[in-house]
């Protein structure tokens, strides 16, 4: 979902999960195409220097096409080959941007992505909670075991506002303008518009990954 597109697509998600398998997939469509299924990053960005493989997704708790896309790469991302590393990166746009990527990091920080991220966009997206104050997301996540003050006082930490400036600085180098969008080691950007559904996607960023991996 890009900028322009967000206030007429919140009245629905616009992805929804492909029926196929991976492997049917792929087999169906081939390899994939530059240009169609997925754009180089020009300029390539500098990794982190972890020696892995890295694959960014960019993606806003606003966002309904990231809630729609949310199931497939959480599967996608347990199943990680050891030369590959993983990262969100909350977008700094779209409503509510500030708080939403303090929300992650906060998350992040205190080790509870995997029990709070769908639970996030649960809360916006089908509760339809507007969230748009630190105590009200204080307050879900209380709701889910975690302590409130912990919660704020790591919400309202320089270490999260660090990692804000950081996200915000690498969605500009990638020149991010929609979301979820996966970066593969900084190369290469594809996404489920561009390749053209939620496993689709997926197929594309595996078949970048070996692209990579060869040389």
């Amino acid at each position: 979902m890009n900028r322009r597109d967000f206030s007429a697509a919140l009245v629905g998600t616009g992805i929804g999960a492909a029926a196929l398998s991976f492997t049917t997939v792929a087999s169906a469509q081939g390899d994939p195409v530059e240009g169609k299924q997925f754009v180089k990053v020009e300029p390539p960005v500098p990794l982190m220097a972890t020696g892995k493989i890295e694959v960014l997704e960019f993606f806003s708790y606003a966002c309904p096409h990231c809630n729609a896309f949310e199931p497939t790469i959480e599967a996608w991302s347990k199943k990680l080959p050891a030369d590959v590393a993983f990262r969100r990166v909350p977008a700094p746009f779209l409503a509510n941007a500030e708080n939403f990527m303090k929300t992650y990091y906060t998350l992040e920080t205190l080790n509870q992505v995997g029990t709070m991220q769908r639970k996030v966009f649960a809360a916006v997206h089908v509760d339809h909670q507007y969230l748009d104050k630190p105590a009200d997301i204080a307050a879900l996540a209380a709701k889910n075991g975690i302590d409130s003050t912990k919660f704020l006082d790591t919400f309202n930490s320089f270490s999260v506002a660090t990692s804000v400036a950081r996200a915000k600085k690498l969605a500009a180098a990638y020149k991010l303008d929609g979301v979820p969008s996966l970066m593969v080691n900084g190369h290469f950007n594809t996404s489920p518009s561009l390749a053209g559904g939620a496993d689709q996607a997926m197929v594309v960023t595996d078949y970048l990954i070996a692209r990579v991996r060869k040389g």
